[in-house]
Parts: C-alpha cells; sequence; structure tokens
C-alpha cells in the first residue's frame, strides 16, 4: 500500500488505492539519531549513568535540548499538554494521526538509552516524513515525550501517560512525596503543571489512530536468542501482594525444634514454591522481592514474617491460576508450621495486548530490515501500555540489549543494531500510516469499546 495525495471528493481516502509515496533517498539517517544520543549523554549523564530524573532540572535541560532539534524542522507545531507531556506534530491531509512516542527522563545512575531512543528515533522519522511530503503528510504525525515515566523521584511510574490515558489514581497520586518530604503536587508546578487538571492531557488523544513504540528490551531474550529486533505482543499483568505469616515469638534458646511455631519458616518455603509455579505458567515471572521479620533479634524465633510476592504474566487467566497456586501454597505451609497467614493486595494490573494488525506490520518491517522478527512480551510497563488502555491500537518494538541489563550505567545496545531499529521502526511508521489511510471511516469510539486488541 503506497501513499499520495487524495484525489478530488475522497476526502475519507478510504482503502489502499489512496496514493503513492516515493522515498526520498538518504532522508532518513539512523546514525544521526546515535549521535544526538550521545550528545545527550554528554549533556545529561557522568561516570555513573544519566540522571535525567523528571521533574529535575537535568531534566529540563534535557528537554530543552529536545525542543531546540524539533525547533529546526519547519512547520512543527510544539507545546505541552496538560500533564507536561511534550507533544510536536506535523498536521496532515486527515486529522487522524499516528503517534510515536517515548521518555527523555531516567532513573537515578541510568543507562544511555532507555526512553529517550524511543524519543529520538521518533524526531529523526518526523525528520523524513516532513522532508518526504513537503511538510504535509497523507495522514497527522505526532512525537511525544512522555513526562515522567520513569517515576524515580515519587515512586509512581507512568505519569504522564496515565494521566493522558485517563487512568491515573489521582488520590494516590496526590499523596505522594519524594525522599526530601517536596510533594509530586508542588513539585510539579515549578514546570506549569497543575495536577488538578492533568487529565485535561487526554484530548490529544482525539483523533490518534495507531501508537508506536521502539524501546530497548532490558532483558535478556533477544540476546541469547542473538536477535537484534523483536515484536513485543504486549505487557504483562501484575499480581503484587504482600503475604504475612504470623506465629509465635520464644526464647530461641529454651525453645525445642517441634515445639516452634516459626513464622519465617513458612515464608521461607514459598521461595522455591513460587519458582516451581512460575515454570508451570509457561512464560510468567513470579518474585519474592522483600522479607521482614518481627521481632527481628537473633534471640527470638520469629512471630511475624512479611514477604512482597510479584507476579506476571501476558495471559489474564494463567496470571489468575499463578495467584490462586500461591494462595493455596501458602495456606499449606501455614497448617504445617502452625501459624496463620493473611494476604493483602498491594496492586495489580490487567495484561494489556496489543493491536494484532500492527504487530503485523512490525514482524514486517523487521523481516524487511533483514533481521529475523521474535515476538515476545514485556515484562516492564511501559507508556505504550497506557495509550493502549486508552484505546489507541498499539504496537512496541524491541532491540536488543547487551548483558540483558538496564536500569544501570553499563546499559548498552551495539550501534550497528541501533541503525537497523530506527529504520525498522520508520518501515513500520509508513506501514501503519498507510494502515490509517485504510481505516479512515472507522469511529475511534468503537475501537475503544472493542478492546486493544481488535
Amino acid at each position: 500500500m503506497v501513499f499520495g495525495r487524495p484525489t478530488p471528493g475522497n476526502e475519507l481516502w478510504a482503502g489502499a488505492a489512496c496514493c503513492k509515496m516515493k522515498h526520498m533517498k538518504g532522508s532518513l539517517n539512523p546514525k544521526r539519531t546515535i549521535a544526538e544520543l550521545k550528545e545527550l549523554r554528554s549533556l545529561t549523564a557522568d561516570e555513573n549513568g544519566a540522571h535525567r530524573v523528571a521533574f529535575t532540572s537535568t531534566w529540563a535541560n534535557a528537554r530543552k535540548w529536545l525542543r531546540s532539534k524539533l525547533e529546526q524542522l519547519p512547520g512543527i507545531e510544539i507545546h505541552n499538554d496538560a500533564a507536561g507531556n511534550l507533544w510536536a506534530t506535523l498536521r496532515g491531509e486527515s486529522e487522524k494521526a499516528l503517534l510515536i512516542g517515548g521518555h527523555i527522563d531516567s532513573v537515578p545512575n541510568g543507562g544511555w538509552l532507555d526512553g529517550c531512543l524511543d524519543t529520538m528515533a521518533g524526531v529523526e522519522i518526523l525528520r523524513r516524513i516532513q522532508a518526504q511530503f513537503t511538510g504535509r503528510p497523507p495522514v497527522t504525525v505526532r512525537v511525544v515525550d512522555w513526562a515522567d515515566e520513569e517515576g524515580a523521584r515519587f515512586g509512581k511510574s507512568l505519569f504522564g501517560s496515565s494521566a493522558c490515558s485517563g487512568k491515573i489514581d489521582m488520590d494516590e497520586t496526590r499523596g505522594l512525596k519524594d525522599k526530601e518530604g517536596i510533594g509530586l503536587v508542588d513539585a510539579i508546578k515549578e514546570y506549569g503543571i497543575d495536577f488538578e487538571k492533568v487529565k485535561d492531557s487526554g484530548k490529544e488523544l482525539a483523533n490518534a489512530a495507531a501508537y508506536l513504540e521502539l524501546h530497548i528490551e532490558q532483558g535478556p531474550v533477544l540476546l541469547d536468542l542473538d536477535l537484534p529486533l523483536g515484536t513485543v505482543l504486549g505487557t504483562f499483568g501484575v499480581e503484587r501482594h504482600a503475604i504475612t505469616f504470623r506465629g509465635q515469638a520464644a526464647h530461641s534458646g529454651s525453645t525445642p525444634m517441634n515445639r516452634r511455631r516459626d513464622a519465617f519458616l513458612a515464608a521461607a518455603k514459598m521461595s522455591p514454591e513460587i519458582y516451581r509455579i512460575a515454570e508451570r505458567s509457561d512464560g510468567g515471572v513470579c518474585t519474592i522481592g522483600s522479607c521482614a521479620t518481627k521481632p527481628g533479634i537473633v534471640t527470638s524465633v520469629i512471630e511475624e514474617c512479611r514477604i512482597a510476592l510479584d507476579q506476571r504474566h501476558l495471559d489474564a487467566k494463567v496470571l489468575a491460576r499463578m495467584l490462586q497456586e500461591a494462595k493455596e501454597a501458602s495456606e499449606c505451609f501455614a497448617k504445617e508450621g502452625n501459624v496463620s497467614v493473611r494476604w493483602k493486595r498491594l496492586w495489580e494490573i490487567e495484561p494489556i495486548l496489543f493491536n494484532k494488525d500492527l504487530i503485523k506490520f512490525c514482524d514486517e518491517a523487521i523481516s524487511e530490515t533483514g533481521a529475523k522478527s521474535h515476538r515476545l512480551p514485556s515484562g516492564p510497563l511501559h507508556d505504550a501500555a497506557e495509550v493502549a488502555r486508552a484505546g489507541v491500537p498499539t504496537v512496541m518494538m524491541f532491540v536488543q540489549s547487551l548483558h540483558g541489563i538496564s536500569h544501570n550505567k553499563i546499559e548498552d545496545t551495539k550501534e550497528e543494531h541501533l541503525e537497523m531499529a530506527v529504520t525498522a521502526l520508520d518501515k513500520l511508521a509508513d506501514k501503519a500510516m498507510s494502515w490509517i489511510c485504510g481505516n479512515e471511516t472507522y469511529p475511534r469510539r468503537q475501537r475503544m469499546g472493542a478492546g486493544t486488541n481488535s
């Protein structure tokens, strides 16, 4: 399917016969993206890694740098929305919009690619489209830099995108504070954001017809398969619970082993069991991330042991079964040890599946770039998940991470893989624009009602 100008009277551009599209040789320059990423690193990182924590001066300077790159493009409209997300818009013949997203913020001592690769690849694709269509593409194209994807300062991720999707928990977020005791509500005022109006950013998605996001994998799957690129099926659903076992404190010297009601012993049995649960789940993961005991002294049997369990899977039914198996195991171990057990949900989110058509196009784009495509889920959440939750057809592309490591100064990806990633995302953008042309008559509200996997 190819592009061009609409014929007179054919305002809806329905179908594949829309037009012709000529690629201008050399207009896409992936090496420029890498050079800009290195430039950003030199401005916002040191020997300990990147320091672009959202709602700090370094992040604000990174945003200023990004805006300066966008301002060099003629005909681009730039603004911040009510939640502090930065939008760059190239108006097209159609108001229906292709969105390409990322985030310039980082965790403390973070890597040089997490988030900002997505944003700068989007900028390069915007350059190519602007040049190819002389500032007037067949559909509107928008690049968004989401505000505070990482949640590094206030402990809650996806601030800007969840505000835009309307899924943000206003009461919970209103009470967030950083380690200095500064409230999020007060901190964002410095950047012109009125917390009570952040959901007004949702109007940015009114004409969104597709959303694309490129991201480093952050894990070892593509590395272990020796593949540069992958198509992301969706983001894991998460069940996160605190599990508290309660026994009886007793003197560690005078209490025989067979008379103890040791809460720690019951909790400890959960550790190998969750690995067995994950193994049976075919692709799920389970983690006990913390353990706290009372009274917490060496001369006493443990009276209370609290562990935090995180379970993730792409299939909602399998995730529910994993949770049920963990509950049954905890009750069994509690009974064996003559202790009680109590569960408290800390957080949950449903699995978010990406759009089937866009997944297919992503596979094709990767293949056309000369790589073998591999489909995989995303364990971490991303802004793409919030966009999908808002009803916008969405897909993500992963590029291999060396060492399988991210959120660390050693985070890295081969430069040839970065170039392939930008090229593949550009091809995906072409396919998505053509797809939007063909879906021009399809109402967005109908898509939202049908879910993100329609």
